[in-house]
């Protein structure tokens, strides 16, 4: 019976370093996993809000980790010699809400394709590109789209509903 506690524990062990190592090659940082958004299996993360930018938003995973909160971005294609400038603001824009929601500026922020990963810093400068391109944005759009559609149940499954100010009404 000695023998099967002991290959028990050899082989949660195994797993264990196995587990760690395979998030270490993702990409993911050691921390605390605080957030996940799962919306596609039905339960999905909380929106990140900045009210000073009008600006929502939800990272695919949130670490808490010793310097701070990092928002983490999935992407499934294989990664660009250089991250798409739309992906690096995307998540400078993760940093943004994190800050807004925490009161804490991230150091970094992880944008992980399938096969790399690239740990991106959240500086004054890339905060100040973020500002222009929104400005830049809210210029050309003149506010807020419309929402798309008029299906209640669409707005009863959505993740932005809490920030939603166009909801619709499940009857």
């Amino acid at each position: 019976m000695e023998w099967l506690f002991f290959l028990l524990l050899v082989l949660g062990g195994g797993l264990v370093w196995l587990s760690r190592r395979w998030s270490a090659d993702a990409g993911v940082p050691g921390g605390r996993l605080v957030s996940v958004d799962l919306e596609r299996h039905g339960r999905a993360a909380s929106v990140l809000v900045d009210p000073e930018l009008n600006l929502t938003g939800k990272p695919d995973l949130l670490m808490e980790t010793r310097r701070g909160w990092v928002p983490v971005e999935i992407k499934s294609g294989p990664a660009p010699a250089r991250p798409h400038a739309s992906h690096v603001l995307q998540l400078m824009a993760y940093c943004r809400l994190v800050q807004a929601a925490h009161n804490r500026r991230p150091p970094h922020g992880i944008l992980q394709y399938a096969d790399q990963g690239y740990q991106l810093p959240y500086t004054p400068r890339m905060e100040t590109r973020l500002q222009q391109l929104i400005d830049r944005i809210r210029a050309q759009t003149q506010g807020l789209p419309d929402r798309s559609h008029s299906e209640p149940r669409r707005c009863a499954a959505c993740g932005y509903r809490s920030a939603c100010d166009q909801g619709l009404r499940w009857e």
